[in-house]
């Protein structure tokens, strides 16, 4: 039995229902280029699941062009906002146990009340960023 911890330890879900656990997340852009070298016979079909606790909003905007995001709240408060390419705009407030879904191409970000967990499943191939101003 392989055991980890996801906030230190994402986790791929690959092709043939194959789950892989990733090497330690350091969070910076070369983290996020070797996932993808590692799993690039996915394409689009693979999924990075993470978990993060955040006590301040998030610094940047990202948009996931090849998949669906879903943003799970498993503690505190925080609220999604939602960018689409037509310029159109939402937000949502999730609680612990409420989900949010990032259609492809979406930018997306969140402010946190306190101190919020989530859990990300993300399609996370050609995935951008951009500053929040």
């Amino acid at each position: 039995m392989l055991t980890g911890n996801l906030f230190t330890h994402p986790l791929h879900l690959g092709l043939g229902a194959q789950i892989v656990a990733e090497p330690a997340f350091t969070g910076d852009p070369a983290w996020y280029a070797a996932y993808g070298e590692r799993h690039a016979a996915d394409g689009g079909e693979g999924r990075l699941v993470s978990a993060f606790t955040f006590d301040a909003p998030w610094t940047s905007w990202e948009m996931h062009p090849e998949g669906h995001e879903v943003v799970i709240c498993v503690a505190g408060r925080m609220t999604l906002h939602q960018e689409w390419p037509d310029g159109r705009t939402a937000s949502v407030v999730l609680g612990a146990g409420e989900f949010a879904i990032n259609e492809p191409g979406v930018w997306h970000t969140a402010d946190v009340e306190g101190s919020a967990t989530g859990v990300f499943i993300t399609a996370g191939n050609g995935t951008r960023h951009r500053a929040r101003p």
